[in-house]
């Protein structure tokens, strides 16, 4: 009886228009980040806006949280929906991160490898917008995890490759630091695109 009345009654569908537009405004964060990088000017409003982003990213997640509190026929596993919302807010917490120690560190050189992490984000923020998008009719999402976790493989690369040469150029231990953790903050941030891409991954099995 339980069974036939989950399937009689109508499943909440609008959970999949709110991921995507937490994952458009992901997206945005990391174009913002990757704008820093490319062009190091009016440092403290291009991260002023960035925050304003992240506020809008929680918003978002505390939306889904309380449709999901009031919803007894949810389209995905109650469980699914509170990780992948937990992990798109990951993502975007990290980048907020990196450009929040740009203005409390006093950042005023930027070092070689941050703006190649950048732009591996946009492009992994970009597979995973992607892919979201598609959850009501899970094609070709996995195409899309492959690319992901291609591209953190990619970070994990020029992390370890900026870091070596920041460990081999940088003469002051201050600035070293500072910038090891930035750039480890930068390839954490794709780890957590990967952790959203298993999600979905195993949406998809489920829903298979």
């Amino acid at each position: 009886m339980a069974n036939l009345l989950t399937r009689l009654l109508p499943r909440e569908r609008s959970f999949f228009s709110m991921f995507t537009q937490v994952t458009a405004n992901i997206q945005e964060g990391a174009r913002a980040l990757a704008d820093i990088f490319a062009d190091y000017r009016d440092v403290n409003r291009k991260v002023d806006h960035l925050k304003e982003l992240e506020h809008r990213g929680d918003q978002l997640s505390h939306e889904i949280f309380t449709r999901l509190n009031q919803t007894f026929i949810t389209p995905l596993d109650r469980e699914d929906i509170h990780q992948l919302t937990s992990k798109l807010d990951d993502v975007l917490d990290l980048i907020d991160a990196v450009a929040s120690r740009l203005v409390i560190y006093k950042v005023d050189k930027l070092r070689p490898g941050a703006a190649e992490l950048a732009d591996i984000l946009v492009r992994a923020t970009a597979e995973m917008h992607a892919a979201v998008s598609r959850l009501e009719k899970p094609d070709h999402i996995l195409d899309h995890c492959i690319a992901i976790n291609s591209l953190e493989n990619e970070g994990d690369r020029v992390v370890r490759a900026a870091i070596a040469d920041l460990f081999e150029r940088e003469k002051d231990p201050v600035e070293l630091l500072k910038w090891k953790e930035i750039l480890e903050v930068l390839e954490i941030a794709t780890d957590k695109c990967e952790d959203v891409a298993n999600i979905l991954e195993a949406v998809v099995l489920k829903s298979g």
